[in-house]
């Protein structure tokens, strides 16, 4: 299962990480997501949620 946020959709960013000699090596930005047991269609269901869609209540937590 993909580290996605099931509510909006963020996933993982790419960049850089830069050392003190600006040496870039490539390096990943994860979204903060949880793993919350939501309501979907009647049923209980596990997803990943970002902690931004949890906060503003745009899924019902089981």
């Amino acid at each position: 299962m993909a580290r996605i946020c099931h509510s909006c959709g963020k996933r993982p960013a790419f960049g850089q990480s830069r050392s003190h000699s600006m040496v870039a090596t490539k390096r990943r930005f994860d979204a903060n997501l949880q793993k919350v047991r939501i309501v979907e269609n009647g049923a209980p269901k596990r997803a990943y949620v970002c902690t931004r869609c949890l906060k503003a209540g745009k899924v019902t937590k089981a």
